[in-house]
């Protein structure tokens, strides 16, 4: 049975993309990150990634400095390499060239004690397209509410 403990999730990416796939990988840290990570220290917010060379990486994702740290504490914004199968890598690198798509982190969770990154191939909402999800929202809360009474 695998524990899942979610540390960080993108609030903005359901709102500003839609999410067409998504997948599992493993993050590569140094030193004293895991230990901030499992503090729950870790910010996704403005965080990206990209498939480069034959690898993911993802980049501006925050984890920061342990506390009981010494010298040796790592960078808060350093590029990190996410784990996944070269196949997966190449196919999503491929469609974000051709379909010009993006790859954005979802969350970050701790499964079975190994940091684990949630990402998405997404693909932009125009602003119509937020407004009628909103709409949407609005008139399933109203029937929620109507269902209730």
């Amino acid at each position: 049975m695998e524990s899942i403990k979610v540390i960080a999730r993108n609030k903005i990416v359901h709102r500003d993309y839609e999410i067409l796939e998504e997948l599992e990988c493993g993050i590569v840290l140094k030193g004293t990150e895991i230990k901030s990570v499992r503090q729950g220290k870790v910010s996704v917010q403005e965080a990206y990634c990209q498939a480069k060379d034959g690898k993911f990486m993802i980049y501006n994702m925050h984890i920061a400095v342990y506390d009981h740290g010494n010298i040796f504490n790592h960078d808060e914004k350093r590029d990190r390499n996410l784990l996944a199968h070269a196949k997966e890598i190449r196919k999503w690198g491929q469609r974000v060239k051709l379909e010009g798509l993006t790859i954005v982190p979802i969350m970050v969770y701790l499964k079975d004690g190994l940091a684990k990154v949630q990402v998405g191939l997404c693909r932009g909402k125009k602003k119509y397209d937020k407004r009628e999800d909103m709409k949407k929202e609005s008139a399933n809360k109203q029937i929620a509410k109507a269902r209730k009474r």
